[in-house]
C-alpha cells in the first residue's frame, strides 16, 4: 500500500505553480496538494497544517525557499524538502540543509515522479536513509551497461548539481545522493570533508601542496582536490593520524588501473544506488 502524501508547492510563478500542482495531483502517492505563492504564506500555512513534503522554489521575493526550509527544519516532525529552481548554484547548500531532491526548471514529469517516489519511500521507512552497509558498492546503470563502483576505489567525491560525482582511477561516475549523506555513511572508510563541495578518501591522498591557481590542494591519483582554509587544519591532522597508523597511501600504493582524470563531458546516465 502506497502512502498518501500531503504536499505543499511554494512557487511565485503562477504557471509553474499550477503545472506542479496538477502533476502532483495525478500521482497515486499524493492525496492532497496545497499551494502558496510566497514564503510568508507558506510559513503561515505550516503553522496550522501538517504536511509530508514541501516543494520549494529557491528564488522568491521576501522569504525565499532556503528561508522556508530553515523554518521547516525546526519543526518536531519536519516534512521532506524538495528544492525547485532554474539554477544549480544552490545545490550544495540545499543538500546541506537536508533536501531530499533538487529539481531544475523546466520541471520534467519523470523527475518530479522520481522525487515523489523517494519521499514515499522515506516516509514508509520512518524517514530513514538507506543503511550504510548498502553503500559499500554503488550500482550505476547507463542504459547500455551497468557499472559497479566499489567504495574503496573512490578517491574523492565532488558535488555537482543534484548529483555527486565519484572519482576513481577509471574516471567519474554520477549518482543522485547528497554529499552530506556520503560524508556520514563513508566516514568510517576514511572519507572527510575538505571543501564545501568535496570529500576525499584519506588513504588515497599522496600529498598536500599550495598552487598559484587553486590554493591548497590534496593530490590523489585521480586528480587534485581543493582544500578550503576552514578544513585545512583538520585534514592535516587526519593525514598525520593515518600516517601514524600506517594507513596513509595504502590504496594509492597500487592503484587499480591507469590514472585518469574524468573529462568534463559525461555520457547520459541514470544512476541509482545498489539495492
Amino acid at each position: 500500500m502506497k502512502p498518501e502524501l500531503k504536499v505543499l508547492v511554494v512557487e511565485d510563478e503562477a504557471s509553474t505553480r499550477q503545472e506542479m500542482a496538477a502533476l502532483l495531483g495525478d500521482m497515486p502517492e499524493v492525496a492532497e496538494v496545497l499551494v502558496a505563492d510566497n514564503g510568508a504564506t507558506a510559513v503561515r500555512l505550516l503553522g496550522t497544517t501538517a504536511i509530508d513534503a514541501a516543494f520549494l522554489d529557491i528564488l522568491m521575493p521576501g522569504l525565499d525557499g532556503m528561508d522556508v526550509a530553515r523554518v521547516l527544519s525546526v519543526l518536531s516532525e519536519p516534512p521532506s524538502i524538495v528544492f525547485v529552481t532554474a539554477s544549480e548554484a544552490h545545490a550544495v547548500e540545499a543538500f546541506g540543509i537536508g533536501a531530499v531532491d533538487y529539481l531544475l526548471k523546466p520541471i520534467r514529469p519523470e523527475r518530479l515522479a522520481e522525487a515523489v517516489g523517494r519521499i514515499a519511500q522515506l516516509r514508509s521507512t520512518g524517514g530513514a536513509a538507506p543503511p550504510a552497509e548498502d553503500m559499500h558498492v554503488v550500482q550505476i546503470d547507463t542504459g547500455r551497461r551497468t557499472v559497479f563502483v566499489k567504495r574503496d576505489d573512490v578517491q574523492f567525491v565532488e558535488a555537482q548539481g543534484d548529483y555527486v560525482r565519484l572519482h576513481t582511477a577509471d574516471g567519474g561516475h554520477l549518482i543522485r545522493l547528497s554529499l552530506s549523506y556520503l560524508e556520514e555513511v563513508w566516514a568510517s572508510a576514511g572519507f572527510v570533508r575538505v571543501h564545501r563541495g568535496y570529500l576525499i578518501a584519506i588513504p588515497w591522498v599522496r600529498d598536500l601542496r599550495v598552487t598559484s591557481s587553486s590554493g591548497l590542494v590534496a593530490g590523489t591519483p585521480a586528480g587534485d582536490v581543493p582544500v578550503s582554509r576552514r578544513h585545512g587544519r583538520h585534514l592535516r591532522a587526519q593525514l598525520l593520524e593515518a600516517a601514524r597508523r600506517d594507513q596513509l597511501g595504502g590504496r594509492a600504493a597500487n592503484p587499480p588501473g591507469p590514472t585518469a582524470r574524468p573529462r568534463d563531458g559525461e555520457p547520459d546516465q541514470q544512476p541509482r544506488q545498489s539495492p
